[in-house]
């Protein structure tokens, strides 16, 4: 999109990460990037005025691979980023920087879907983490906990696998689990 070499790149995103305007974590071998803070991104709204309005960046990924898919063991896209954000909205994970804890009620919750969260926490991988979504640019739930909430998705018919890709179609069920359980009203 910038018109500049990855090197190029590269060099430019290492500088502004030097001076603190960007921050970068780095998730198996992919690097992402996001801007330092609020004052970062006021001065670039700022600048953004003088430099006049560009056209939004819309991605080309089709609709069903966007909308729900596996990300390795766990469930990844618009259906994963919100089901994120609802478990910790509804106080089922607590944040801990990237990593993330099950709250007393989570666990409950997640008891009641069948999920053994002592044999999740015995397994020898991270419990829980933010995983950044590729399509969404923003946290999916990923490690043990992840993996048992596609698990349990897939065993009650809530998603279902498509056969050629990672794509997951949510089903009838799954629509009025998720509004039921989460509080979520989602349009596959």
């Amino acid at each position: 999109m910038a018109g500049v070499t990855p090197s190029t790149a590269s060099v430019h995103l290492k500088r502004l990460e030097n001076e603190r305007l960007v921050k970068v974590s780095a998730q198996g071998k992919h690097r992402y990037y996001s801007l330092g803070g609020p004052d970062v991104a006021n001065a670039l709204e700022a600048l953004s005025v003088l430099a006049g309005s560009r056209e939004r960046f819309t991605p080309n990924t089709p609709h069903h691979l966007r909308f729900a898919r596996s990300c390795y063991d766990h469930l990844a896209g618009t259906l994963g980023v919100l089901l994120h954000d609802r478990l910790i909205a509804m106080r089922w994970l607590s944040e801990d920087d990237s990593e993330y804890q099950l709250t007393t009620k989570g666990e409950e919750q997640l008891t009641q879907l069948g999920i053994d969260v002592e044999e999740m926490r015995r397994l020898r991988r991270r419990f829980a983490f933010g995983c950044l979504d590729w399509s969404e640019r923003r946290p999916h739930l990923g490690g043990a906990v992840g993996a048992a909430l596609l698990q349990a998705a897939l065993k009650r018919k809530w998603v279902q696998p498509d056969l050629d890709s990672r794509a997951l179609r949510l089903t009838a069920a799954g629509k009025r689990e998720m509004t039921a359980r989460f509080g979520l009203r989602v349009d596959a």
